[in-house]
């Protein structure tokens, strides 16, 4: 007989009462397996009568020893009884045993109850996505500067100058490792150095020789050097200045995009360019102000076992991330001061949240009898190939359907959401995406 009684945070205990003859088999079954092992002096090695094996051989024992082999099979069949699936590892607690019958208690995590709150007309709102002078020129000015020579200059250095410097720090009068270059440029302003350095250069002209006298943040990196006094001896070679490239055509086509010819076909491509990242940060902000709607109009518990789940994840999507910079992760660690159960930590308020809107809109997929199509697994299969560069066959060796189903149901759930959404408006397709990524790559 099985009993499941849910508590809070999705945790519950399923109690397996076993008894009768099914009790008293396991319970001589593992009498004979402790038989099996005991040395009685004058028998053969469990072969000494009944009567003497049971003076030698308490009757918990044999109990205790019945529920160690058989409480797996005894769970799988409480759970089959109650339609029960755990989530996370069931712990047992002996909660009576004796002669005629053990009660077992196992505690574990299930999937929780979600109450949906509204989910259709909510508010998608992009706010105001059109491009401002102030923002086209400023990006007109990047282009330029990223285009622009550097040009040796007779005068005193202004921030946004770069100066070609030597220089050595000391503390306490000792050279320190990593201080010392020459002709190193620098570009005034950039923030390249810690702050001072670089203030104290402005106005300096060729062949100027200062010390600096800085005093490192209580937050650098190096141990040794955290808030440490230290002056930087410091010699100008030379002094230049950037001059700008003239916006106009030849300007234009040193930019090398697809279909920019003149000045006119350039600011029409860098307009278009600003329009569609702005409307893509709006729609990236509109979707995340979607599923906090979601979340804060659902009611749910999260199990403490999905959440702590989720956090590992995230810390394993760290680790990758910080291979593909060539780091391990113990630098990453040193670096930053932490241990990997502080980022995790960290990140249990972002954990709760992912679990949570992955758990609603599958709730909503099934509410809306959502289903992926072939289409959308085979875009999936396309979209994960040329993401790994892989060929899509070798993609479906390693991802069945099964495991791209569940992410591609919660996504039509949240396409639903935003198509039932106040405000929301498809998506036209970008007209110059072509010469936007050409420009991109030429820069």
């Amino acid at each position: 007989m099985a009993e499941w009684t849910l508590k809070e945070k999705s945790s519950g205990e399923l109690t397996v009462t076993v008894d009768g003859e099914e009790w008293k088999k396991a319970v001589n079954k593992a009498f004979n397996k402790i038989a099996g092992s005991v040395t009685i002096e004058g028998f053969r090695k469990g072969h000494a009568p009944r009567s003497i094996l049971e003076k030698r051989i308490p009757a918990a024992q044999a109990q205790y020893q019945a529920v160690d082999d058989n409480a797996n099979e005894w769970l799988q069949k409480g759970l089959e009884e109650t339609k029960v699936n755990p989530i996370s590892r069931p712990t047992l607690d002996v909660k009576s045993i004796d002669d005629n019958s053990a009660v077992l208690v196992f505690a574990f995590q299930v999937m929780p109850e979600i109450t949906l709150g509204q989910y259709s007309g909510l508010k998608y709102d992009l706010g105001d996505t059109s491009v401002s002078d102030e923002e086209f020129n400023k990006e007109i000015d990047r282009m330029r500067e990223n285009y622009a020579d550097l040009e040796t200059k007779d005068g005193e250095a202004e921030k946004g100058d770069t100066v070609n410097i030597n220089y050595a720090g000391t503390k306490d009068g000792v050279e320190f490792e990593g201080g010392k270059a020459d002709n190193y440029n620098l570009e005034l302003g950039s923030g390249s150095f810690i702050p001072g350095f670089e203030d104290q250069l402005i106005g300096s002209r060729a062949g100027d020789v200062k010390d600096l006298s800085l005093t490192f943040p209580e937050d650098y990196h190096a141990e040794e050097l955290k808030g440490a006094a230290v002056v930087f001896h410091v010699t100008v070679n030379e002094v230049k200045h950037k001059v700008l490239p003239e916006l106009d055509d030849d300007f234009a086509k040193d930019i090398n995009a697809k279909g920019v010819e003149t000045a006119e076909d350039l600011k029409k491509m860098v307009r278009t360019r600003l329009e569609e990242s702005k409307k893509a940060d709006a729609e990236n902000k509109a979707d995340e102000e979607l599923m906090k709607q979601l979340r804060d109009n659902t009611a749910i518990e999260i199990p403490d076992a999905m959440i702590e789940d989720e956090e590992e994840n995230l810390v394993n999507q760290l680790k990758q991330q910080i291979s593909q910079y060539g780091m391990k992760f113990d630098q990453y660690l040193k670096m930053t001061g932490q241990s990997e159960q502080q980022i995790k930590d960290a990140s249990k308020d972002e954990a709760e949240a992912n679990v949570k809107i992955r758990l609603i809109l599958n709730k909503i997929a099934q509410t809306e009898k959502l289903e992926p199509s072939d289409e959308d697994f085979e875009k999936e299969y396309k979209d994960i190939a040329a993401a790994y560069g892989m060929e899509v066959d070798k993609v479906k060796m390693l991802l069945s359907k099964d495991t791209l189903e569940y992410n591609l149901q919660n996504q039509k759930a949240f396409d639903f959401v935003k198509e039932h959404a106040e405000g929301y408006k498809p998506a036209e397709e970008p007209a110059a995406a072509e010469e936007t990524k050409s420009a991109e790559s030429a820069e």
